[in-house]
C-alpha cells in the first residue's frame, strides 16, 4: 500500500543499478524522498508492457494467476490489502476495495496517481515513513510501521501497516505486498487510557497520603510523590526493591516477607500500624490500609497500600495522654493523702465526741455516732475514687498488686472465678505504662463478664527476653472474629493503649469457646535493663 510507484528495475543503467546497490539501508529523508520519488515517476511513466518474455511461462504469470483467484477472498477481509510489481505498469497495481470505505478514494481514483498515498500522509508522519519505506526497498526488510494517513473529508485515520518487498531468483524486486489495517478506534483507546492514566498519576502525586503498589513478591512497582517527601528516596532509587530492603523497621521485616510468602486475601492485613526508616535514619509511623488486586486466576497481581503519617499526632496523643493520666495521678494522690487523711482526722475527732458524749449520757451521743458513721462512708468512697483514679501503686511492684487486688475484687463482686498468676516478679517501673496495662487487664476482665458471660477468668504477667506479656483468658461465649469492624469501642482503646506503650494487641476467640486477648510489650520501654539480644516477642 505503501507505495503504489513502480520502477522498471530491467531498464536501470548499469551505472544507477551500481548506486542503488551500494545505497546505505537506514537513508535520511532527502535520499528517501527522492528514492521514492523517482520510483513514483518511473512507474507513472510505463506503458504497462512487461519486461521479460511472456511467451514463456514465468513466476510472474503464476503469481498474476493467483491474484485472480484469491482476488474474491482479499476483498472480503475488513482491511486496505494491496500489491504493485516493480517492473511493470500502473495496469499491474492492485489495491482493495477497502481503501474507499477507510479514506473516501474509488479504487480507480487511488490508482490514478502513483504518489497519492504519500501525499495523504499526515505531515507529522512523512519524515518517518519515507526513511521507512525507502529502507525496505534498499534493504529487503518489511515494513512494518503505524501512522497516520488523511482521509478525503479531511479526517485522519491511524493504519498500522504491514509490506514486504519480493525479489526474483535473480535477486532484482519484483512486487511488494501488504495490508493495512485501520486501527483508529484502538488508537482512540490508548489516548483515552493515556489521559486515565495522567489522571490517575496526578492524583497518586498530589495526594497527602503515602501509596505503595507492590508485586507478588514485595518488589516496589510505584511510589507516590508523598512516599518520597516522606522517606528521602525517589521512585528510580526503590523502583524494583524489595520494600523491606528500604523501610521496614528490623522487627517488622520476618513478618513481612512471611505474609508476602503466603500471600492471598485471607493473610493480607487490612489496617495496620508499622514504622518507616528513612533514609536519613528517621522513623515515621505509618497508618497503612492495604487491598490486593487479583488476576484473572484468582492470585494476586498487585497490593495496593495507603498510608498516612501520623508520627506527630501519635507523639500528641502521647502527650496528652501523659498529661491527663499525670493529672489523674495526682487527683487521686490529693484524694488519698489530702481530703482522705482529712476525713479520717475528722472521723477521729467525732467518734472522741460521741465518746464525750456517751459518758455525761447525752441524747446527742446518738447524732454524733450517725456523723461518724457518715465520715466513715465518705473516707471509703474517696478511697475507692482515688483508687480509680490511681489503680498502680508508684512501685516496681505496684502493677502485680494492683492486679491481684482487682482479681480478689472480682470474684467478691461476681462471685466467679477470677484468679492472677505471675510466676516470676515483672517489675514495670515506668507508673504510665503499668498504669496502661492494669486498664487492659480491668477492660478485658469486664467485657469477659459483661458481653461474654464468663465463669472462669485468668490474669497472667510474664516477661522474657525483654518483652513482656499479659494475658486474660476466659471461657465465655468469645468474639465473632477479630476483624476490626467486629471490635468495640473498649476493645479500639485497648488496642489504643498497647501502642501507646510500643506494644500491640491480640484478640481472637479460643476453641471450643471463650476468649483470649494479649498484649505484647517491650521491657525497655517498662524502665528495666533491657536484653541486649532482645528478639522478637512470642505470641
Amino acid at each position: 500500500m505503501a507505495l503504489l510507484a513502480q520502477t522498471e528495475w530491467g531498464d536501470r543503467p548499469p551505472q544507477r543499478e551500481a548506486e542503488w546497490n551500494n545505497a546505505p539501508i537506514f537513508p535520511d529523508q532527502g535520499e528517501a524522498e527522492a528514492l521514492l520519488l523517482e520510483l513514483a515517476g518511473v512507474f507513472a511513466t510505463s506503458n504497462g508492457a512487461p519486461t521479460r518474455d511472456s511467451a514463456v511461462p514465468t513466476a510472474e504469470a503464476h503469481a498474476s494467476n493467483l491474484e485472480a483467484r484469491y482476488r474474491a477472498l482479499l476483498e472480503q477481509i475488513p482491511a486496505v490489502v494491496f500489491m504493485a510489481y516493480l517492473d511493470r505498469g500502473v495496469s499491474e497495481a492492485y489495491v482493495s476495495p477497502e481503501i474507499e470505505a477507510a479514506l473516501g478514494y474509488s479504487r480507480e481514483d487511488w490508482l490514478e496517481d502513483p504518489v497519492r498515498w504519500y501525499a495523504r500522509i499526515h505531515p507529522d508522519d512523512k519524515e518517518r515513513w519515507s526513511i521507512e519505506a525507502a529502507s525496505m526497498f534498499l534493504s529487503g526488510k518489511p515494513l512494518r510501521s503505524s501512522y497516520r494517513v488523511m482521509a478525503r473529508d479531511g479526517r485522519v485515520i491511524w493504519f498500522h501497516c504491514d509490506a514486504r518487498m519480493v525479489r526474483h531468483a535473480d535477486g532484482s524486486p519484483w512486487f511488494i505486498h501488504g495490508v493495512a489495517f485501520d486501527i483508529s478506534d484502538l488508537k482512540g483507546t490508548e489516548r483515552a487510557l493515556q489521559q486515565e492514566r495522567n489522571v490517575v498519576s496526578a492524583i497518586l502525586d498530589t495526594v497527602g497520603a503515602l501509596v505503595t503498589v507492590l508485586d507478588p513478591e514485595g518488589r516496589i512497582v510505584r511510589f507516590n510523590r508523598a512516599c518520597e517527601l516522606t522517606t528521602g528516596y525517589a521512585l528510580e532509587d526503590v523502583r524494583g526493591g524489595q520494600i523491606w530492603d528500604y523501610f521496614l523497621h528490623a522487627e517488622e521485616v520476618e513478618r513481612a516477607r512471611s505474609i508476602f510468602s503466603q500471600l492471598s486475601a485471607d493473610l493480607l492485613p487490612r489496617d495496620f500500624q508499622s514504622h518507616w526508616v528513612t533514609r536519613h535514619n528517621t522513623h515515621r509511623l505509618i497508618a497503612w490500609s492495604c487491598s490486593m488486586l487479583p488476576g484473572n486466576d484468582g492470585t494476586p497481581n498487585y497490593i495496593i497500600a495507603t498510608g498516612i503519617d501520623i508520627t506527630e499526632r501519635e507523639q500528641l496523643e502521647r502527650a496528652l495522654l501523659e498529661i491527663s493520666a499525670r493529672e489523674q495521678r495526682r487527683i487521686g494522690q490529693d484524694l488519698h493523702d489530702g481530703l482522705g487523711q482529712h476525713l479520717t482526722g475528722i472521723a477521729f475527732m467525732a467518734k472522741v465526741h460521741e465518746a464525750k458524749l456517751s459518758d455525761k449520757d447525752l441524747t446527742d451521743a446518738a447524732d454524733a455516732a450517725k456523723i461518724v458513721k457518715l465520715v466513715n462512708e465518705a473516707i471509703h468512697k474517696t478511697r475507692e475514687l482515688a483508687r480509680g483514679l490511681l489503680p498502680v501503686v508508684s512501685d516496681a511492684h505496684g502493677l502485680m498488686s494492683a492486679l491481684q487486688l482487682w482479681a480478689g475484687e472480682v470474684k467478691d463482686l461476681f462471685g466467679i472465678s477470677c484468679r492472677f498468676e505471675c510466676e516470676t516478679a515483672v517489675l514495670i517501673h515506668d507508673d504510665a505504662m503499668a498504669t496502661h496495662l492494669y486498664h487492659i487487664a480491668q477492660e478485658a476482665v469486664n467485657n469477659a463478664i459483661k458481653h461474654g458471660q464468663a465463669r472462669n477468668i485468668l490474669i497472667r504477667l510474664s516477661a522474657e527476653n525483654g518483652w513482656g506479656t499479659l494475658l486474660i483468658n476466659d471461657n465465655g461465649s468469645g468474639i465473632q472474629g477479630n476483624h476490626p469492624s467486629n471490635l468495640g469501642m473498649g476493645l479500639h482503646i485497648m488496642s489504643y493503649r498497647a501502642g501507646m506503650i510500643g506494644g500491640r494487641l491480640d484478640v481472637r476467640p479460643t476453641p471450643p469457646h471463650g476468649t483470649c486477648v494479649t498484649c505484647i510489650f517491650p521491657m525497655v520501654n517498662a524502665g528495666g535493663k533491657g536484653n541486649e539480644n532482645d528478639g522478637e516477642p512470642r505470641t
